[in-house]
């Protein structure tokens, strides 16, 4: 037997966005219905970096790679969970040494940020030094359960050196009620083309 996690934020009018700008929040509104026609429909328009998604290169680099560069196959396999609710500000990499990362591991850190749903502008995110570590320590790709994986640092210093090493960032991730350990995870970006990043549903498969 197996148990799924879903670690997705759902979309919603009252979901929390970056910054809680006004232009982020997700617009969802009825455009038929039975007294309207006869059929009940829907139609969205979601940021594409709002809630649970990936972001690709074309993000903070200029020439960066579009998110259908992302193949599912990159997104899918075995992820470890590191336990991070202790830290305070930014995620160091005296906070990540301790779980002697491996070549080629998929990583979410779990925070602070999981346990509120409310925006927090001083949301735990990765700072500079710790994401020199995530290249050093050649994993393939890190999920954050913030809506940012850095602050706006000037000159995106988290951001950009990832991406400049090939490592896949996913962010707004809900980690509240994933222990840590490792995980069969399962990161499902909508079938996007061209752009910068995509809204993405995500769940962990564990042993029951």
């Amino acid at each position: 037997m197996f148990k799924i996690i879903d670690i997705s934020m759902t979309i919603e009018d009252s979901m929390p966005v970056y910054k809680n700008k006004e232009e982020k929040k997700p617009k969802i509104y009825n455009s038929s219905n039975f007294q309207t026609g006869k059929t009940h429909e829907t139609r969205i328009d979601v940021d594409c970096h709002g809630g649970t998604h990936i972001d690709a290169p074309l993000h903070m680099l200029e020439d960066g790679a579009t998110v259908e560069t992302i193949g599912l196959e990159q997104l899918v396999g075995t992820c470890r969970v590191l336990d991070l609710t202790h830290v305070e500000d930014g995620i160091t990499r005296e906070d990540l040494e301790p779980h002697n990362l491996q070549k080629g591991e998929w990583v979410l850190l779990k925070t602070k940020n999981s346990f509120t749903d409310a925006f927090d502008p001083e949301f735990i995110y990765v700072k500079e030094d710790g994401a020199r570590y995530l290249i050093e320590a050649g994993i393939r790709g890190v999920g954050i359960d913030s809506l940012g994986i850095e602050r706006s640092q000037p000159e995106y210093t988290t951001h950009r050196p990832l991406f400049r090493n090939n490592i896949i960032i996913a962010e707004g991730l809900r980690l509240k009620d994933v222990l840590p350990g490792t995980y069969f995870m399962v990161i499902a970006p909508l079938k996007l083309t061209g752009i910068d990043g995509a809204p993405a549903r995500a769940f962990l498969i564990a042993n029951a």
